[in-house]
């Protein structure tokens, strides 16, 4: 499988936080979920990527090309997309995509208009006319109509009401059947169960895990119960409270060496109970 992006040992610093020697790499026609808490480094990494920071070290590869050397042609065949994103709110549609257009020489016209049609948009519109979906949506007509093959989503589906969220999440399987490769950062956990192939773990400014999501959660169980022998500390993996009593992380390797059941997880409470054992490191 061809790689797509190559990070290694990248480093910002900022007086009260770190993002620490990241390093993960992208396959080429896959779905990458980027998943960590609010402010555990998941856009300070992306705008690194960008450019829209200046990295402190570390190296950065698209296609096997240094970033830094050749930001233009890369930035040719990238697409960004952000919940974040500020528009010129009382500017047609049509006004930003003539401006946007002029900045990539692989500009498709027939492109631009099949992915408006597709998404229902109306370029006589403002953006403060358009609901959060529809921005979203917009701005993936843009990437997509200058070919971008790699899509970095930012939160893409924050705020989103849950039927304008499936039908994003539909769009970005088809993209990635028709080739396209996307590094999805998120929150919600449930839209990357939904979607992703492999999964990126960021706490504390360090990058936790990298593999695919099945293996990811294939690897620990969660434990129910009420209480625990204090021999058992060293198995049980973020303890938290529950309506019942406790649960706790496990790696699946270890589940049997508890005196109480486990069950399967999902990533979503693997996140929450990681996060409660980085806390409390």
């Amino acid at each position: 499988m061809k790689t797509v992006l190559e990070v290694r040992d990248l480093e910002k610093i900022y007086p009260a936080f770190r993002l620490d020697r990241v390093s993960f790499s992208l396959e080429e026609g896959k779905i990458t979920g980027f998943i960590g808490r609010n402010g555990a480094g998941k856009t300070t990494t992306l705008h690194s990527l960008l450019g829209f920071l200046s990295p402190n070290g570390g190296e950065i590869r698209f296609w096997g090309e240094d970033f830094r050397g050749h930001e233009q042609e890369i930035k040719q065949r990238i697409g960004f997309v952000s919940a974040g994103m500020s528009f010129y709110n009382r500017k047609k549609l049509k006004t930003i995509t003539a401006v946007t257009k002029r900045f990539y020489g692989t500009w498709d016209e027939a492109a631009y208009r099949r992915y408006f049609e597709l998404f229902s948009l109306d370029e006589e519109k403002t953006p403060e006319k358009l609901s959060n979906g529809m921005k979203i949506k917009y701005l993936l007509a843009l990437a997509l109509s200058h070919g971008a093959d790699l899509l970095i989503l930012d939160e893409p589906t924050s705020g989103l009401d849950p039927v304008s969220r499936e039908e994003l999440l539909e769009i970005f399987l088809d993209l990635r059947d028709e080739g396209k490769t996307i590094l999805f950062s998120t929150h919600i956990t449930s839209d990357l169960d939904k979607t992703a192939d492999n999964i990126l773990y960021i706490a504390g400014g360090k990058i936790r895990a990298e593999s695919s999501i099945e293996a990811f959660v294939r690897a620990y169980r969660l434990a129910e119960y009420e209480e625990a022998d204090p021999a058992l500390d060293a198995l049980l993996i973020g303890p938290r409270r529950s309506k019942n009593g406790k649960t706790a992380l496990v790696r699946a390797e270890d589940a049997g060496k508890l005196p109480f059941a486990s069950r399967e997880t999902n990533l979503e409470e693997i996140m929450v109970h990681l996060e409660k054992e980085a806390t409390e490191a």
